[in-house]
């Protein structure tokens, strides 16, 4: 980290959790490049900001903390990279609903978060969903792709989240659900019925 002060004696600690804050970031952020970009801003952040860790939380949650809101930022640059996706967020269409309610629970929360696939094929069409997915996810009004990301990648409490977004909690509700029905939406369109659907 060229430039970033090294005397005190807490730098070393902090590069120690690297691997552990890259780990992080890359599950969050599913590239290695962001990861990396992420975590780098983090550690040189948590050097300038090293006399204001007061040692209440472990020094590894305090970083984490940090890379959080790192992670946050370049969704969000992503979010605006891509969004060129038309999605109707006011979609109902019932008779499509129950493979998105086979993916997520009332709250937009993942049932059964997908898990990394060990052949390289398939690991190629997980990554292109999640192309797809990222796409459509960038294609949502602003406070809900902020909301969702919130609450399903991050997974930061809904009060939490109500707090920091500035709305109620059944306005949490309604944007996660509404977010659902344009999530699915979007990819009917982008993966189920289009070039992600091969194979299948």
């Amino acid at each position: 980290m060229t430039g970033a002060p090294t005397t005190d004696p807490r730098f070393a600690e902090i590069e120690s959790h690297r691997a552990y804050l890259v780990r992080y970031a890359l599950s969050q952020l599913r590239d290695a490049q962001l990861a990396e970009e992420a975590v780098q801003e983090a550690l040189l952040a948590a050097l300038e900001g090293i006399g204001g860790f007061d040692g209440r939380s472990t020094l590894r949650t305090w970083l984490t903390s940090i890379l959080r809101f790192k992670v946050i930022d370049i969704q969000r640059r992503l979010v605006v990279e891509r969004a060129n996706v038309d999605i109707d967020a006011d979609r109902f269409a019932d008779e499509h609903e129950a493979w998105l309610d086979d993916m997520f629970d009332e709250t937009g929360h993942w049932r059964s978060p997908p898990q990394a696939w060990n052949d390289p094929e398939a690991a190629l069409d997980q990554r292109r969903f999640w192309e797809a997915f990222e796409k459509c996810l960038g294609g949502l009004p602003a406070t809900a792709g902020r909301v969702f990301f919130k609450r399903e990648v991050l997974g930061e409490d809904t009060p939490v989240i109500c707090r920091d977004e500035g709305i109620t909690s059944s306005n949490c509700w309604v944007i996660l659900h509404r977010a659902r029905i344009a999530l699915r939406t979007c990819l009917e369109h982008n993966w189920f019925g289009g070039e992600g659907a091969h194979g299948r």
